[in-house]
């Protein structure tokens, strides 16, 4: 059964974020779609809003925020990695027990029941809440390791934000009681103003922004021919498969994704692809002009192909509407692996069923 998120109903509070390093305080923020038009700069009266901060552990590398986070970090050591992620989604973004199981599928763990997972979850302190840790432990389908999540899920105000550490299992244990920590040190602040989140980072408010929404619980893959050289691996955040392609040095990743509704649009999610690659937003005049149509039997595919100024990176994006929801398909990396892996890519979506 499909559960559309409470965004889906009504416009999205504005969301905050202010990351502490150990030189500099970073600080994010996102007006309301109510405050300003998305074109224009938050005006001087915009009300205080939440922020969070966190200290950073120490051994942990942090990324620039990625598409749907926040913030970002990188743990290593010898031959294992680890990655952590903070993510806010509007609404309730699944159930509890829908993510768990997502979460533990991801590790190749059986699906709970309620009762069940009641008793896996462990208190821990979020922000001076209470919250639950789920520990999911097993061995990844996609690349039969070893492998370990810890996610932790908090519901503020209307909006989900989701802790999670997720890599090769012994490190993952071993940074247990690090991950417990960052979650104590994160804390919810008041601050008036905040410059814009970086162009890379797509927008958190409504529809009209661009927002991404999470995915339906337990969403079935569809039957799709997987091309030949492809290697599939851990989906991250939002995504329902990721596959590494790629010709010699040239890297590429396709991922897949899945999300009720339009996802903003199509010019929204052009746009949001656009900031990936660093470009400028375009009109809906220039639409037409900067995409093409791929036939799909009973439907269409909107196909964005872009390349960096630099020439050095390319994406080519495809859009399928499919009943209520919208499938994302995305080949995005050196511009020479997208070229070679274009043709491909294509089929791929085709193959979809």
């Amino acid at each position: 059964m499909l559960h559309r998120p409470a965004w889906f109903c009504g416009l999205l509070a504005a969301l905050f974020l202010v990351a502490c390093g150990r030189d500099e305080i970073k600080t994010y923020r996102v007006a309301k779609e109510s405050d300003a038009p998305a074109t224009t700069a938050p005006g001087p009266k915009e009300s205080v809003q939440p922020t969070v901060a966190w200290t950073t552990p120490t051994g942990w590398e942090e990324l620039p925020p990625g598409e749907m986070r926040v913030a970002s970090f990188s743990v290593k050591t010898n031959d294992q990695k680890a990655d952590v992620s903070i993510i806010p989604l509007p609404g309730l973004a699944g159930g509890d027990l829908g993510n768990v199981n997502r979460w533990r599928g991801q590790v190749g763990l059986p699906a709970v029941q309620e009762e069940e997972m009641a008793k896996l979850a462990e208190k821990v302190e979020v922000a001076g809440e209470s919250g639950q840790l789920f520990d999911q432990a097993g061995v990844s389908p996609s690349d039969n390791e070893k492998s370990r999540i810890l996610a932790v899920i908090q519901r503020r105000d209307g909006v989900a934000w989701f802790y999670k550490m997720t890599g090769s299992d012994a490190l993952v244990a071993q940074q247990k009681p690090a991950f417990v920590a960052f979650l104590k040190s994160i804390r919810f602040l008041a601050a008036s103003e905040q410059p814009a989140l970086p162009p890379s980072h797509p927008p958190i408010g409504g529809m009209g922004s661009g927002m991404v929404a999470a995915p339906a619980d337990n969403v079935a893959k569809p039957d799709w021919k997987v091309p030949a050289g492809w290697q599939e691996s851990t989906p991250g955040p939002m995504q329902l498969a990721k596959f590494a392609a790629g010709d010699g040095d040239a890297k590429a990743e396709a991922s897949v994704a899945m999300i009720p509704g339009d996802g903003g649009g199509a010019l929204a999610n052009v746009n949001r692809w656009r900031r990936q690659l660093g470009l400028d937003p375009i009109t809906a005049t220039d639409l037409p002009k900067q995409t093409s149509s791929l036939e799909l039997g009973t439907t269409q595919a909107m196909v964005l192909d872009a390349t960096s100024a630099d020439k050095s990176k390319r994406m080519i994006a495809a859009s399928v509407p499919r009943g209520d929801s919208t499938w994302f398909y995305k080949l995005m990396g050196d511009a020479a692996a997208v070229a070679h892996e274009k043709e491909a890519f294509l089929k791929f979506v085709q193959s979809a069923k």
